[in-house]
């Protein structure tokens, strides 16, 4: 059985991620990338069972469906992979992206990547009222937003990653400090959540698991920190927005070509 897995984990030599700022791995520090996050997470520990793996990640920050399917699509096929990490549109239920638009930009994204053979991740993404103040109108968005996902990986045969269903990523500990992408931790429990669905050695089925209860701050306390938080994310969120500029504006992605994974670069 042993040998079974291995051989299913290295099978892969050439793995492609597309999406934004959760792929890219906003939250999660790295001196050479800036960011490392799950996406590369999960190449190192897939490089442990294969050597010879190459990776890219053409993941933007601020980046909506449309922008992957516009400027990331084309690239990541042309790079032929054979494993492909496509986690896909948290950027349009927090804007104003038409849904039924965003499902037709997605069909198409996912049928491409389909036709491609490689296997495919996506996932449904953590319930963000948890851990923002004021997201709450969000909801409904989020969880039309995960439905599609669920339905697309049914459709066509990808792998699921269900990060809504995970108690641990409801916990602030999962969250960096503006409360919208991961920490290092909580990258790492994405990494852990694809490692398991692709039957990587190392994995477990408990990645989701809540986190040891931790001490409630104080109600002052937690009114403080929600105004921190508001002036140093969301009122420049809110500014840029009205502006119409995005983080990803100019910007190129972090590993454009596919390259030997070394232990070293995460």
């Amino acid at each position: 059985m042993g040998r079974r897995i291995i051989i299913f984990a290295v099978q892969y030599s050439r793995f492609v991620a597309i999406g934004d700022s959760q792929t890219e791995g906003l939250g999660d520090p790295h001196p050479e990338w800036e960011f490392r996050g799950w996406a590369d997470r999960l190449a190192e520990r897939m490089a442990a069972f294969n050597p010879d793996l190459q990776y890219a990640n053409l993941a933007i920050r601020g980046k909506r469906t449309r922008q992957v399917l516009e400027d990331q699509l084309e690239p990541a096929l042309a790079l032929r992979p054979d494993l492909i990490a496509a986690p896909l549109g948290m950027n349009d239920v927090i804007g104003r992206s038409d849904l039924t638009q965003v499902h037709e930009d997605l069909d198409t994204i996912y049928r491409r990547l389909a036709d491609s053979g490689a296997t495919v991740i996506v996932s449904t993404f953590p319930n963000i009222v948890r851990t923002i103040p004021f997201a709450a109108r969000k909801e409904a968005r989020l969880l039309e937003l995960n439905e599609m996902n669920r339905g697309f990986a049914a459709t066509y045969g990808f792998l699921l990653v269900d990060l809504h269903a995970a108690p641990v990523l409801t916990d602030p500990r999962s969250w960096s400090s503006d409360r919208l992408h991961a920490s290092p931790f909580g990258h790492e429990r994405f990494a852990d959540a694809a490692a398991h669905a692709l039957g990587l050695p190392d994995s477990t089925a408990d990645w989701g698991s809540p986190l040891p209860p931790a001490r409630a701050p104080h109600r002052v306390a937690a009114l403080a920190g929600d105004t921190r938080w508001a002036v140093e994310f969301f009122t420049p969120w809110l500014i840029r927005k009205f502006r119409g500029v995005s983080l990803g504006d100019g910007r190129e992605p972090k590993r454009p070509s596919l390259t030997p994974m070394n232990v070293r670069d995460v």
